[in-house]
């Protein structure tokens, strides 16, 4: 009941008028679904691997996804400069918005270097495959670090630009898209290394 009330308290001080604020979660959707319905079908069917080979192909998903990724950033700003502004103490702004912010970008960073390149962006969907589960850090402290890293991203914008109410909302719904992504991309990415190591074991013998 609390959480539900802190929700509404937030969401009276939203401007939902504005299609900035729309914009904003239209591209907060289409992210993480433009790359599970590319990769799923690049499995299956290979359209990007028999266009340009599966390192190309895999290399044009992360370039758009990356693209994407900038715009969907772009349209947040937009959407928190269009609302009203809420100021802040200026010291605990800035020293919160740079922890947060900090904090964020370090786990994507880190998560990235772990994963490298092909491994960021779904390299295993084109048959680029990694000879074993990455377990080191941020990994082995968090189990989705990238996507907790650019979640943070978004609360730390919003404490910056001191638009709290619907920079939050949006990090909230962020949140959320990548929780239900990760309900399909766990499960799939599974079966795709439990197929490869079924196919290993069998060669073997």
């Amino acid at each position: 009941m609390a959480k539900l009330l802190k929700f509404l308290l937030l969401a009276s001080h939203v401007d939902w008028t504005k299609g900035s604020l729309y914009a904003s979660l239209v591209s907060i959707t289409a992210s993480p679904l433009l790359w599970n319905v590319v990769a799923r079908n690049e499995y299956r069917n290979k359209t990007l691997t028999k266009c340009m080979g599966a390192h190309s192909g895999c290399t044009a998903l992360g370039v758009t996804i990356f693209v994407a990724g900038l715009y969907r950033e772009v349209l947040y700003k937009k959407a928190l400069h269009d609302q009203a502004q809420f100021h802040l103490p200026y010291g605990i702004q800035t020293v919160m918005a740079w922890i947060i912010f900090g904090i964020g970008n370090f786990l994507v960073f880190t998560s990235f270097i772990a994963l490298g390149f092909y491994g960021t962006y779904l390299g295993d969907h084109f048959g680029i495959l990694k000879e074993q589960r990455v377990t080191q850090f941020p990994f082995n402290v968090l189990d989705d670090p990238m996507y907790v890293g650019s979640t943070l991203c978004f609360v730390g914008a919003a404490l910056w630009y001191e638009r709290l109410a619907v920079g939050l909302l949006l990090s909230l719904y962020v949140a959320f898209t990548y929780y239900v992504a990760l309900k399909f991309e766990k499960p799939f990415t599974n079966m795709i290394y439990e197929n490869r190591n079924r196919s290993a074991k069998s060669k073997r013998w």
